[in-house]
């Protein structure tokens, strides 16, 4: 099994950040992400 380097909670939290408005760049910056994977 893959082990992924974020929970999920981790992950719905960016998300949710996304969805509330926050730039993606800045979201990508702040949790070590590229922006494609927040796209993704």
């Amino acid at each position: 099994m893959k082990r992924t380097r974020f929970t999920e909670e981790q992950i719905i939290g960016v998300l949710k950040e996304a969805e509330a408005g926050a730039k993606t760049a800045d979201l990508a910056r702040r949790h070590g992400v590229s922006e494609a994977t927040i796209y993704n």
